[in-house]
């Protein structure tokens, strides 16, 4: 593989291998979505090359969140109804003076396919205050993937969502760019799952309909489910929400609708959609804060979100 790196940017040449298919379709499943594909190892050492050279502020925790010299972080949990009606979700609100400190961490310091942790394993060996789960990148081979300056993969497919180094976030068509253009245009980390919630302060129209994947396993995130999201408020101002779900008489989750109206109520200008159901997870000072699944355990998966300390 060979690195470009430009000013806190870089682009990581190289497609995905050939998949070694074995004749059946068992083995074609196993080979696609459990066996692990690795395509770079220690990412985290590949991005500290290209991310701003800065040493970490000590920051603190009280009852009101977290404040550093370049973050400050409240993280407050919120319920409604009962019953079969009952619902749980978290809002993490971030203000930070630094975009770049709002970064993206790899499973296992990898990059590649079915490569899996729990989310709070990778939080800690990242150092994250906060985390969320990502996009979990690892269960499709498209989509354009840039983490912490560095392009890992440019197969645009979907609605992503483009993190500027100027602390703005934006939804984008990947079919109608590519990933160096993006670098160039100062995109610090991108995410491809969806679909984006909303846009310019308002829900967006028909997201209740959207199919994110067809692809094996996936083809629908539709109906009241766990979910994670990202949002922003304004510049350097974002917002993390995980709700709870599948759980009888505490959180039933949310559909796509009212998922982006929680965006909408708490000022999110542009939001949009992560991976959910058992994935859903939110991590602050070492903690699990929410319930996935109602069972208290983490699913594994690909890839966080994180503030760094």
């Amino acid at each position: 593989m060979t690195v470009m790196r430009h000013t806190r940017r870089a682009f990581l040449a190289g497609g995905l291998g050939t998949l070694f298919v074995v004749g059946t379709g068992t083995a074609w499943a196993l080979d696609r979505y459990v066996i692990e594909h690795v395509e770079a190892t220690n990412t985290s050492t590949i991005e500290s090359d290209v991310a701003a050279a800065e040493e970490a502020t000590n920051g603190s925790f009280s009852s009101d969140g977290y404040r550093s010299d370049t973050a400050s972080i409240s993280v407050t949990k919120h319920t409604s109804g009962s019953g079969g009606d009952a619902l749980a979700w978290f809002v993490a609100d971030i203000t930070v003076s630094d975009a770049t400190i709002v970064r993206s961490a790899f499973a296992q310091d990898e990059f590649g396919e079915n490569i899996v942790a729990d989310p709070s394993d990778i939080a800690e060996k990242a150092g994250a205050v906060l985390a969320i789960n990502g996009d979990y990148y690892g269960f499709r081979d498209t989509g354009i993937v840039i983490r912490n300056g560095v392009a890992y993969r440019d197969r645009g497919a979907r609605q992503g969502l483009a993190f500027g180094v100027d602390g703005s976030i934006r939804l984008y068509d990947e079919t109608t760019t590519n990933a160096a253009e993006l670098l160039a245009d100062g995109v610090w980390n991108t995410l491809s799952f969806g679909p984006g919630l909303v846009q310019d302060g308002a829900v967006i129209a028909g997201i209740d309909e959207i199919e994110i994947d067809t692809n094996f396993g996936n083809h629908s995130v539709q109906g009241r489910q766990p979910r994670t999201g990202v949002g922003m408020v304004a510049g350097n101002h974002f917002l993390f929400v995980v709700v709870d779900g599948r759980s009888a008489g505490y959180s039933r989750g949310v559909t796509m609708s009212e998922f982006a109206q929680l965006f909408a109520d708490l000022g999110a200008v542009v939001a949009y959609n992560l991976d959910g159901g058992g994935s859903s997870t939110m991590i602050f000072n070492g903690t699990l804060v929410n319930d996935p699944l109602g069972r208290g355990d983490e699913r594994a998966t690909s890839d966080i979100l994180y503030v760094a300390g």
